[in-house]
């Protein structure tokens, strides 16, 4: 315990002593045409290059909502020591279970505003969860105290995350023509509860649009990962 207590202060530390960047770029969007029927989103850094990782997901009065991705069962698993997902996004209310997938015992926690919780020692009967609140849930476990994970709970049922190239493709059912607000959050921000927004008057399907980062990333270096465990 002391020692994940010292690694998530090194953590908080680093994320306290960078701050945004001073750049006053706004996110760029260029409109082209694409087949599927999805907004295309490229996101990429102050240099130009792409980033992974990077959750995306519009909000607006007239969105609906998508029952069957409200209704699914989402799962935030263990396995090899690792969460998986590492990063999974979920509609504000949904349901969420912790299948360790592990021959070894977890203690899985959050101390997170929008969802605190602790799932004592548990191998074989899956614990579940309901997630009311918007916002970031940063997870550890007590046990494994190199495993991060983060599940981030939105009031939308239209998000996506990109890929190695930066790429997400959020579905529609139609295009918009009202003002929707455009929100970017990684993992790397300095401040974890505050994503990157803009509003785009008009949202067709088919289009693609370009996003570059207003802020540097950082990036945990740290691994504190052990060999054997003594919760077999």
């Amino acid at each position: 315990m002391q020692r994940q207590q010292q690694v998530k202060k090194r953590i908080k530390q680093g994320r306290r002593g960078r701050g945004l960047s001073t750049a006053v770029l706004i996110g760029l969007f260029t409109t082209l045409s694409m087949a599927a029927k999805a907004v295309t989103v490229n996101v990429t850094d102050e240099r130009g290059e792409p980033v992974s990782g990077a959750v995306v997901w519009f909000e607006g009065s007239h969105l609906s909502k998508d029952t069957q991705i409200s209704q699914q069962l989402y799962k935030m698993g263990q396995r090899d020591r690792a969460f998986t997902p590492h990063i999974l996004v979920v509609p504000k209310g949904a349901q969420v279970s912790f299948p360790n997938y592990d021959s070894i015992l977890h203690h899985v926690y959050s101390f997170s505003a929008a969802q605190p919780f602790e799932f004592k020692l548990y191998r074989d009967s899956p614990q579940s969860l309901t997630f009311a609140n918007t916002g970031v849930v940063e997870l550890g476990c007590n046990i494994h105290d190199w495993m991060l994970g983060y599940i981030l709970v939105v009031d939308s049922t239209h998000f996506a995350i990109t890929d190695n190239k930066g790429i997400a493709q959020v579905n529609l059912a139609k295009s918009l023509s009202q003002s929707t607000t455009v929100n970017i959050w990684h993992e790397g921000f300095a401040n974890l509860d505050q994503p990157e927004t803009i509003k785009v008057a008009k949202l067709g399907i088919n289009q693609t649009l370009t996003y570059q980062l207003n802020q540097s990333l950082f990036k945990a270096k740290e691994d504190f990962s052990d060999e054997f465990d003594d919760y077999e």
